[in-house]
């Protein structure tokens, strides 16, 4: 093992020859700031630059694995700068409106995403708890998922009036009508939900996820790192003839006509609603 910071808000450990990154604000249920943005970025380039690393495994300590982009704590950073990897833009900072939240939203989150899936080592998604909106785009950055029974996806943001989150993969990683359903009722789709509609490659007991995750990464590993680089390449330009990426770009565009209105006609750009009120609305259903 390797490089464990326990007071970092992401962690990185190597364990023979996989590289394990944990998402790591448990009492914030690893809500997503920009810090743990950078720092996710920051710990998949170690593990690209590191010859010994050949599989990437994406994980959540606490009880869940995200609830998604940081809408309400302490350490929400959305007015602070950082150095932009993933576009070339100005800084958000001291900007307003659109060109405030496009600036960011453009670097933090879709293009960090996107960043992130061409990365040329595979990389697994170790779902636990929950996994809710900008966790879905965590999650779907990485090559395949496996979770654990207790896991469960959604994306709430409708309810602000929003189509859907940043890294819209939503009709390619299940099937357009799913995405529909997903997207239209906010509900929660469990685990064993997810891998019938093709999102989630296995579903395993709980004291078994970690076990089987880094059995299959070891697995992963024997095969030939150029071969396994060039087969991601391939699938995920399938994927963007298919109209991935061109899609991304024009729901990011609904993204932000939707903020635009929230702004408006109403208090803020989420159309007044927090973490605790979409945690309400959800409780409700």
């Amino acid at each position: 093992m390797a490089n464990i910071d326990s007071e970092a808000v992401v962690t990185y450990e190597v364990r023979g020859s996989t590289a394990i990154v944990r998402l790591n604000r448990p009492e914030y249920r690893n809500a997503q700031n920009s810090e743990m943005t950078y720092a996710l970025d920051a710990a998949f380039t170690a593990a690209v630059n590191d010859d010994a690393v050949k599989a990437i495994v994406l994980a959540g300590n606490g009880n869940h694995f995200s609830a998604g982009h940081d809408i309400g704590t302490p350490g929400r950073d959305v007015d602070q700068s950082f150095e932009r990897k993933a576009v070339t833009w100005w800084d958000h900072v001291g900007a307003e409106g659109v060109d405030a939240r496009f600036a960011r939203e453009s670097e933090v989150y879709l293009g960090m995403c996107r960043r992130w899936r061409e990365i040329p080592k595979p990389m697994i998604a170790m779902v636990h708890g929950a996994c809710i909106a900008g966790g879905l785009m965590l999650a779907w950055s990485c090559d395949f998922i496996v979770a654990s029974e207790d896991a469960f996806f959604s994306d709430p943001v409708v309810r602000m009036g929003i189509p859907g989150v940043e890294y819209f993969a939503h009709p390619w990683v299940m099937n357009p009508r799913a995405a529909k359903e997903l997207l239209f009722t906010g509900d929660r789709f469990s685990a064993q939900r997810a891998h019938d509609l093709g999102m989630v490659n296995h579903v395993v007991p709980g004291p078994e996820l970690e076990g089987t995750v880094l059995a299959m990464a070891e697995r992963i590993s024997s095969m030939p790192r150029l071969g396994l680089a060039l087969a991601k390449k391939a699938v995920n330009q399938s994927e963007d003839l298919q109209g991935m990426r061109a899609g991304m770009d024009s729901v990011f565009g609904l993204h932000h006509a939707a903020h635009a209105h929230n702004a408006e006609v109403g208090r803020d750009s989420l159309a007044g609603m927090g973490a605790q009120s979409m945690r309400e609305a959800a409780a409700k259903q």
